[in-house]
């Protein structure tokens, strides 16, 4: 999806923005396999507005270069930008403007459905990485639909899902394909709402590339089962997080 030809970036930070213990989970998990120590220079490919460029920055005292090839969703990364350490710059994943042996962690978020060439995107992944460098690939997979908290709302999401999501299978074999080892593969559970009132909420910002892909009908009736819901407690959804080195 070409997001400069919607309007997702003006409401991704709305929908998508899941408040500080998100990110400390996340930066967490990051931390827990990298070697914190020597990271000098963290490249967020597919950075969208930015979530977790200045949250890399400061756990990894790193600076972090975020690519997209999104001019509108750079734009809207820049307006909270306040770390001097992260720049953001506008680029394909196939053809990264990166010099070889020029950066120590790749961060990949939710990213590698949008690769028009996944193979060249981890052989570029692989002639920028220094020796002993890591991709931390956090990502949707086929394997997961079923289990995504918003499908079961949204039945017309299904079909998409399974068109666009590559199996997990396929992104780990990508990687191994351009020299790399999986060097931990796992689930992260992650708190994205605090009840099914907020939850809605957020999916009406359609900030999310299949929901917005769906007919206005199929939309509409989808928010109205989820604002139905009466049960309380966390929204949770599962993310397939896997690195490589």
């Amino acid at each position: 999806m070409d997001y400069d030809q919607t309007e997702i970036a003006s409401t991704y930070k709305q929908g998508r923005d899941h408040g500080p213990e998100f990110l400390r989970q996340w930066m967490d998990v990051v931390s827990t396999h990298v070697d914190t120590q020597n990271v000098r220079t963290v490249l967020d490919l597919g950075c969208g507005t930015g979530r977790f460029s200045q949250g890399l920055a400061a756990r990894l005292n790193a600076k972090v270069v975020g690519l997209d090839p999104s001019r509108k969703m750079l734009s809207e990364a820049r307006k909270d930008l306040s770390d001097p350490r992260v720049f953001y710059a506008c680029g394909s994943a196939e053809e990264m403007p990166m010099r070889d042996d020029s950066i120590d962690v790749i961060f990949i978020s939710m990213a590698f459905h949008h690769f028009t060439n996944p193979n060249g995107v981890a052989l570029q992944c692989r002639r920028i990485l220094r020796e002993g460098g890591r991709v931390c690939l956090r990502t949707a997979s086929r394997e997961r639909i079923g289990a995504y908290p918003y499908v079961p709302f949204f039945p017309a999401s299904i079909p998409l899902l399974e068109q666009r999501l590559p199996s997990l299978q396929f992104q780990s074999a990508v990687f191994q394909s351009a020299g790399f080892r999986v060097v931990f593969s796992g689930e992260v559970r992650q708190q994205i709402a605090t009840d099914y009132a907020e939850y809605a909420e957020k999916l009406a910002t359609k900030s999310d590339s299949v929901l917005v892909s769906l007919k206005d009908q199929d939309f509409d009736e989808g928010i109205a089962r989820v604002r139905a819901q009466k049960d309380s407690g966390p929204i949770v959804e599962p993310i397939d997080f896997v690195v490589f080195e």
